[in-house]
């Protein structure tokens, strides 16, 4: 008695995806072969979520304090704080993003940002990668067009809620300075 044809290729990876609990073998699904005994079985996790890339602005003054801004209302974490930036959009360069969304939120024009690092953070809605730049220049009035907050700061911050992605920078300055203590409140 001849089975099921076999499976085209793409049925083929999916159907690996179901795993026998006690011997981690690939299953077919339990409605083709109805005799047989339901087994608990194992879904194998699914793909790495793919980062959102993100241009964020560290921007220093001539006293060497940072800008932060708070999280306007309506978005995840709102009212914590955090460097401003936010998502490039498709065939813009990290600089082109920072442009524009320090525009955006800000209103200020900024002269060429420094790339500095890179950190790839897992929030709970979505994976972004960071990538932050030092802006030492920029033209015009700080204006908060999102109705966020901002405070210019020192370690340690005097500001909380801190966004846990705004946590790196904090300890990067701290290195940089050579700060010892916490960079933050909890």
């Amino acid at each position: 008695m001849s089975g099921p044809p076999e499976p085209a290729r793409a049925d083929a990876a999916l159907l690996r995806r179901a795993v026998d609990v006690a011997s981690q073998e690939p299953r077919r699904p339990v409605d083709v072969e109805p005799q047989e005994p339901r087994r608990p079985v194992d879904v194998e996790p699914q793909e790495p979520r793919r980062p959102v890339d993100v241009a964020v602005g560290v921007l220093i003054d001539r006293d060497g304090r940072f800008l932060l801004t708070s999280r306007p209302v309506g978005k995840v974490y709102a009212g914590y704080w955090e460097f401003p930036g936010g998502k490039l959009e498709p065939g813009e360069t990290v600089a082109q993003a920072l442009r524009r969304e320090l525009h955006e939120e800000l209103g200020i024009a900024i002269a060429a940002p420094e790339p500095w690092k890179i950190e790839l953070m897992d929030y709970e809605h979505a994976r972004v990668r960071l990538h932050f730049c030092k802006v030492f220049s920029w033209q015009g009035q700080l204006q908060m067009r999102e109705g966020q907050a901002m405070a210019w700061q020192r370690l340690p911050l005097q500001v909380r809620p801190v966004l846990p992605g705004t946590i790196p920078v904090l300890r990067w300055f701290a290195a940089e300075q050579g700060f010892a203590g916490p960079t933050h409140q909890g």
